[in-house]
């Protein structure tokens, strides 16, 4: 223990029995169990000093890097709407604290090092090892956990903190999943009424990869249970099926991010993989890439026939106006026709560009000179461009029974400025590429076309151009069950719970690691076959437990 015993002096004779040697080596035990304690308060402090920084700051809106604890930990505060590494795992949307490793720097290359044969620089990148990886040992995360435990138990009165002590938001600390059970985050958030912390819920989060694995619905929930000594639960399904994914036609062109899936919900379960009962709620959530549909949306976009002089004359310039010297030259050509009364073109009623309103002066033999330097043959090319995509898109959502007139009078208006126009053509082109998207790779009712159509009308009245936004329907099981019920869940997921939001166990089965920062070992291609249902491909299996401790 650290303790050296001294030889009793002959001036002190009784300090040689074995009762003092005991008393020294006791008074030495304490001595150390005294400075470890010492040493976890401070460092409880330290770190809850720390993260309360971290949210204090971030109420006020101030921006920073995650602080440094410790040197080799850093911690970020994740608010409400960024992204967020737990999002397979959990789908509470909440402020969290995440603890991890900080990143290593990756050094300059030596003249050397760059000299390395192709052969070595593939053998280390078969060993799987990432630069910099985020995730700490497991014992390294359960002390972090402690101390935050420890600074929020309003029993550590002895603690230097600040009375009452302040909630903070959750904290989850990446692990390297080393440990036999395979744990690759560890996590902790408070119970609390309106004015006390009254204990506190941890968690643990397993991933494996799992071709072959079993597991018994009745079996999670007798250890649920035994785990919470409750004897009622509640277990509630959930199940993603991807109905549409594109990908890249090979690796010199970037994969397309066009996605249509649908979320599934439902109770109770009644088995493992269990296909969700048309009773469930379901919910169609659409993501596109605008190379995947652009060419189906020039085919679906007919020309029309009975586009007017102005309409005829923008698609001509776009096709063989290459500078600006032409476009001037051609929009002269024009005004001097009108000019000299050579044309008299006719116009659908509604037009409001520069052009259209000299085409309706030269009717009367009265035209307004019109100078073309500057941005004004620019400005004249674009009016009459919005002008021709707005009756094209008028056509195609009328003409399919989409939308009406009236839907649409936000984003055909003429009152705004040009720029507004255009954004607001921009966000009717966006909608027109969802609504192809799905016409086009899942073949949906013209009920639930119509339904998207709506959603995404009514969110761009409200809400600025986002490509990557994704839109979500809420649909009828019925509409959709023949999308999903003789297909294979990407993802199937049931949660057991007791009544209590924070008491559950969750199960998941996923064909795609659902933990960013563990590496995997993964089969050869030719293992899997592309007709492979998700118990026959390569599976990953993670389970999320839970145990409460109340402070008394």
């Amino acid at each position: 223990m650290g303790v050296k015993v001294v030889p009793a002096r002959k001036s002190r004779p009784r300090t040689s029995a074995p009762g003092a040697h005991f008393s020294l080596a006791v008074s030495g035990v304490r001595s150390n169990w005294g400075a470890m304690w010492s040493g976890a308060n401070r460092a409880a402090e330290e770190f809850y000093a720390g993260l309360l920084q971290e949210f204090d700051e971030n109420k006020k809106g101030i921006r920073k890097d995650p602080f440094i604890y410790e040197a080799d930990i850093q911690v970020q505060l994740i608010s409400k709407g960024q992204p967020n590494p737990l999002k397979n795992i959990l789908h509470e949307n909440e402020t969290i604290f995440i603890v991890e490793k900080v990143p290593l720097e990756k050094e300059e290359p030596s003249p050397i090092e760059e000299l390395q044969s192709e052969d070595t620089a593939i053998s280390d990148l078969s060993t799987g090892e990432n630069v910099g990886l985020l995730a700490l040992p497991i014992g390294r995360a359960r002390q972090l956990i402690g101390f935050y435990t420890m600074a929020h138990n309003p029993n550590m009165t002895h603690l230097k903190i600040n009375r009452p002590v302040t909630a903070l938001p959750p904290l989850w600390v990446r692990c390297d999943g080393s440990d036999p059970e395979g744990i690759s985050w560890l996590g902790a958030e408070l119970i609390s009424t309106s004015s006390n912390i009254t204990g506190i819920v941890l968690y643990m989060v397993t991933c494996k990869v799992d071709k072959n694995y079993s597991v018994n619905l009745e079996d999670l929930k007798k250890s649920h249970k035994k785990r919470h000594h409750l004897s009622t639960l509640t277990a509630s399904g959930f199940a993603r099926y991807e109905l549409f994914k594109s990908t890249a036609l090979d690796d010199t062109v970037a994969a397309s991010q066009t996605t249509i899936t649908l979320d599934i919900s439902w109770s109770p379960v009644d088995e493992i993989l269990q296909t969700p009962p048309l009773s469930s709620t379901a919910t169609l959530i659409v993501k596109h890439d605008a190379a995947a549909v652009d060419g189906s949306i020039e085919c679906l976009l007919t020309v029309r026939g009975d586009l007017d002089f102005a309409e005829q004359l923008w698609c001509k310039m776009s096709s063989s106006v290459i500078s600006y010297q032409d476009l001037v030259k051609c929009f002269s050509l024009v005004i001097q026709s009108l000019q000299r009364g050579a044309i008299q073109p006719w116009l659908h009623s509604g037009s409001n560009s520069l052009l259209s309103k000299l085409i309706h002066q030269s009717y009367y033999g009265t035209m307004d000179t019109v100078s073309l330097s500057g941005t004004v043959p620019v400005q004249m090319l674009l009016e009459i461009g919005l002008d021709k995509l707005k009756k094209d898109y008028i056509c195609f959502f009328i003409g399919q029974e989409l939308a009406s007139l009236n839907h649409l009078e936000y984003f055909i208006s003429p009152s705004v400025d040009t720029q507004e126009q255009v954004h607001r053509v921009q966000k009717l082109h966006h909608i027109l590429e969802i609504v192809v998207s799905c016409m086009l790779f899942i073949k949906p009712q013209h009920e639930l076309l119509f339904s998207l159509t709506q959603s995404c009308i009514k969110y761009y009245e409200q809400n600025p151009l986002d490509e990557q936004h994704i839109f979500q329907l809420p649909v009828r099981p019925t509409a959709v069950k023949d999308l999903y019920q003789n297909e294979k869940p990407q993802k199937w997921r049931v949660e057991i719970n007791s009544g209590q939001k924070k008491v559950k166990t969750v199960w998941q089965l996923s064909d795609s690691p659902p933990i960013d920062h563990l590496n995997f070992h993964r089969p050869d291609f030719s293992e899997l076959t592309l007709s492979g249902s998700l118990e026959e491909r390569i599976s990953f299996t993670n389970m999320v437990t839970c145990s409460q401790v109340h402070f008394k």
